[in-house]
Parts: C-alpha cells; sequence; structure tokens
C-alpha cells in the first residue's frame, strides 16, 4: 500500500527521485552510502526511503533465512518482496512518499524518520 504523507516536506528534487529510486533498487549499499554522506543524509525524502529500504532488506534476510529450511519457502519470500522493492523504487522515482505497512510506524518510532 502506497499513500501519501501531508506533514513532510513536497521539495523533491530529481536527484533526490534517482537516489531513492537506486536506494531501493540497490539496498542495502546505497541507502548506506546516502546515510554516510552529509548533503545526502540531510534531505528528507532520501533519508525516509533509504532508511526504509535498509529495514526493510534487514526485514527480508531474517524472514527468507528462517524460511529457507522450510522447503525452500524463503526463496519464495526473497522474490516476492524485491518484486514489491521494485514497485517501491518507481513510486520513489515518481516522488510518492511510500508507507510500507508496521515497517513505517515502527521506523518512526524508533525516531529514525520523521
Amino acid at each position: 500500500m502506497v499513500q501519501m504523507n501531508p506533514q513532510v516536506p513536497t521539495d523533491v528534487t530529481d536527484d533526490d527521485k534517482l537516489w531513492a529510486l537506486l536506494s531501493w533498487l540497490l539496498a542495502p549499499w546505497v541507502p548506506i552510502l546516502i546515510l554516510l554522506l552529509e548533503d545526502k543524509k540531510n534531505r528528507p525524502f532520501l533519508k525516509y526511503n533509504a532508511i526504509q529500504a535498509l529495514a526493510l532488506g534487514i526485514v527480508n534476510y531474517v524472514v527468507s533465512g528462517i524460511l529457507v529450511p522450510i522447503l525452500g519457502i524463503g526463496c519464495f519470500t526473497g522474490l516476492v518482496v524485491f518484486v514489491y522493492w521494485i514497485y517501491l523504487a518507481v513510486q520513489a522515482y515518481k516522488g510518492v512518499w511510500v508507507t510500507i505497512p508496521v515497517l513505517t510506524d515502527f521506523c518512526k518510532g524508533q525516531g529514525w524518520i520523521s
């Protein structure tokens, strides 16, 4: 489910959209890079997407790792999440502030994103 978040700034540049797209497609490397670069981590849209891409990647690795011994179900979940990542990347490139059920609320609750 993708929703617009009305409480966040809307000054999203084309550069922000491209980096957000890359953070979804090349997670976890690009999100980590974004969070290490001063000029990138201070951009709200980039930080929002990088944190969520990183968190979803970690959740995917853990869930897939647990489910692989169970008849290869982990491979299927990894494929489903990869397709979802592509969808999220396209939405990020459009400038949409994506909301991932449960994960976005968790990241906000931890204070990682606003």
